[in-house]
């Protein structure tokens, strides 16, 4: 790899590092191609990325983000997951670490604050940020439901009243 291959994925690194809200460090010793492409398609499917890059370039990429604390964990056979969702990267990591001992979670960081090996776990047990939205909506919409109900129901009532009435009328005459 010539200087200027060098320079333009130290630019894609940054970039990406730039546009991400999340990334997980991970250590990856002798996973198959198979078992790497599989996670990259996991990671895609849930809007995150995950790319193999050396430490040295991936250290200068994180230089004037707010993720430059991750340069230390940066030593060994290391590979770099990311998201716009802050969960995201952190779920299919976790997830494929609990299935495949040939990849570990070093550590990672959300903004500025690095999370240690726990607290990426942890992270991934939070609901992402769709779920987040669907329960929102889902809170909003019970209350409008019963307040629909609650108002129907006097309506409802004094039909049956009038028609109490309209049949003790009728019955009367």
């Amino acid at each position: 790899m010539d200087r200027s291959q060098k320079q333009e994925q130290i630019t894609a690194l940054h970039q990406t590092f730039m546009d991400a809200e999340l990334v997980v460090v991970t250590r990856q010793a002798g996973m198959t191609v198979a078992e790497v492409t599989s996670l990259r398609r996991k990671m895609r499917d849930a809007g995150a990325g995950f790319k193999v890059a050396k430490n040295r370039l991936a250290r200068r990429a994180l230089e004037g983000t707010k993720f430059t604390g991750l340069s230390s964990l940066l030593k060994g056979p290391t590979a770099i997951a990311y998201s716009k969702d802050p969960v995201a990267a952190a779920k299919v990591a976790n997830a494929f670490a609990e299935d495949n001992s040939k990849l570990s979670i070093v550590g990672g960081a959300m903004g500025e604050q690095i999370l240690d090996p726990d607290g990426v776990k942890a992270l991934a047990k939070l609901p992402s940020l769709d779920e987040l939205r669907a329960r929102l909506v889902g809170m909003l919409q019970t209350p409008a439901t019963r307040v629909a109900t609650v108002l129907q129901a006097p309506a409802g009532q004094l039909a049956r009243v009038f028609g109490a009435y309209a049949k003790k009328e009728g019955a009367a005459s």
